[in-house]
């Protein structure tokens, strides 16, 4: 990918230290996993995007028609401690649980994106030149919504919808493709 059409829709993510794992070290394990299992769960909490309220819709919606969506993430500085494991994972609001496949492991986190590539990405985006795609911030653009604790979101690539400078032009090196059931809850 070397740069966003408009209409592109994405789920923007900011990562970095995670359960006390550098973030170059969740790399090789991640793209290990998806080597040997096909997929890997990309861990993370909060509610802005919540798996079943969030990014289930938000892709279901953009994707129907055959739109295939993107995680694209700003690597930051963190210091994310959480411990545990995940070993059981719901697609479907957490009416039932399955196993997370074997040789995937998800480390402190209640929510994970499934994910089947992961490659390095070098591009800019002014998040002024996205929108929010899904809920009750739907169209207010990107660079309103990533503030403060807000670290990610399901966002569409729409510079005209908000004409004006460039603000706050965010670097992505990291670039997944997410893969069904997209988002789950841990356990």
């Amino acid at each position: 990918m070397k740069t966003l059409k408009q209409g592109d829709p994405f789920l923007y993510m900011k990562v970095g230290v995670h359960a006390n794992e550098s973030l170059e070290d969740i790399i090789l394990r991640k793209r290990g996993e998806i080597q040997a299992a096909g997929v890997s769960f990309w861990g993370y909490g909060g509610n802005s995007c919540h798996p079943f309220t969030a990014v289930q819709p938000f892709i279901k919606q953009v994707s129907a028609d055959g739109t295939r969506v993107m995680l694209l993430m700003e690597e930051i500085t963190s210091h994310h401690y959480a411990v545990g494991e995940a070993k059981e994972y719901s697609a479907d609001g957490g009416k039932t649980y399955q196993p997370v496949p074997k040789g995937v492991h998800v480390l402190g986190s209640r929510f994970a994106l499934v994910v089947n590539s992961l490659d390095d990405l070098d591009l800019e985006v002014p998040l002024s030149k996205t929108s929010v795609g899904i809920g009750r911030m739907v169209g207010t653009s990107g660079d309103k919504y990533i503030r403060g604790h807000v670290d990610k979101a399901c966002l569409v690539y729409d510079p005209d919808a908000h004409p004006g400078p460039n603000d706050r032009v965010v670097k992505l090196s990291l670039a997944a493709q997410l893969a069904q059931p997209y988002a789950v809850v841990l356990r």
